[in-house]
């Protein structure tokens, strides 16, 4: 049997994915991580497959992310879902590491698993982090809604920024870490052994789930009632189809070279600003050794 581990998957997008696979993919054992509950009994009696796991990891945490990955330290892995997304309304939050929280869990929490698992994976297999098209930094990606990403070093991404408490900084931090994913998409598939490939999986917008939890009353009102709309639309998609998506991402046809980034369902070309090989080896050098962290 398989196993392959996946965070984000106890709502949105990410629990219709992991419904999909457990419910498509019987060869496959699915390690799901949570900060508690019941996640793993939820997802088999919902799909009536009884092979998954969960483990307990706080991803804001880069301890709880060691222990984690040591858990699984015994088993080959033929596949990492980095799923876990976080937008916060400012970039003054800090974790117990010191660390802005934006960056922390969307880019270094799949960093630093992919690192401490890196001779647990088993060719084939496939790595899938979740991106998202607000990297562009046009209106026609994000409709307005958030602003461009803004690259600065590394240390200074990964820095709280008591300074900085605006809906706009919060938003801002999002896109430049989804940004960073594609670096880090790029980096890795240099590195990678033969037969695992790695990729960016966009699922464009998707209303009405909680990545906007952190956000304003006014805001999360609008998430879930008229932003929720443009999913009949051509401009968003549900939940449920984009979770769907995201599974076939990471189990269907090889959808193109390592490194690629997959929109929706096509592989397309990311941002311009996405292909500056400077910037991913500052990245990874920033990122490695995992000592460091």
């Amino acid at each position: 049997m398989k196993t392959v581990l996946m965070t984000g998957a106890s709502r949105g997008l990410g629990r219709f994915a992991a419904e999909k696979i457990l419910r498509e993919q019987p060869d496959v054992h699915l390690v799901v991580t949570a900060r508690g509950g019941d996640l793993a009994d939820d997802l088999a009696r919902s799909t009536g497959n009884p092979n998954v796991t969960a483990l307990t990891c706080d991803l804001t945490s880069s301890a709880a992310i060691r222990a984690a990955a040591g858990e699984l330290a015994d088993r080959p892995l033929h596949g990492f879902i980095g799923n876990a997304g976080l937008q916060l309304t400012s970039r003054a939050h800090v974790t117990e590491d010191g660390l802005e929280p934006t960056f922390a869990v969307n880019v270094l929490a799949n960093h630093l698993f992919i690192r401490l698992l890196w001779d647990r994976f088993t060719a084939p297999a496939r790595i899938v982090l979740v991106g998202s098209d607000t990297h562009f930094g046009d209106f026609r990606h994000n409709l307005g809604m958030v602003p461009a990403p803004r690259w600065e070093p590394v240390a200074e991404l990964a820095r709280p920024r008591p300074d900085r408490r605006t809906v706009t900084d919060g938003r801002r931090a999002y896109s430049t870490s989804k940004l960073a994913v594609v670096y880090l998409v790029h980096a890795l598939a240099r590195r990678l052994p033969g037969g695992v490939d790695v990729y960016t999986f966009n699922p464009g917008f998707v209303p009405g789930t909680k990545l906007v939890r952190e956000a304003s009353p006014a805001v999360r009102f609008l998430s879930r009632t008229l932003l929720r709309a443009l999913a009949a639309t051509p401009l968003a998609m549900t939940a449920a189809t984009a979770g769907g998506l995201l599974a076939d991402a990471a189990f269907g046809p090889r959808p193109g070279e390592s490194g690629a980034y997959i929109d929706r369902r096509v592989v397309t070309p990311s941002a311009p600003e996405s292909y500056d090989v400077g910037r991913e080896e500052e990245l990874w050098a920033a990122l490695d050794p995992v000592e460091t962290l």
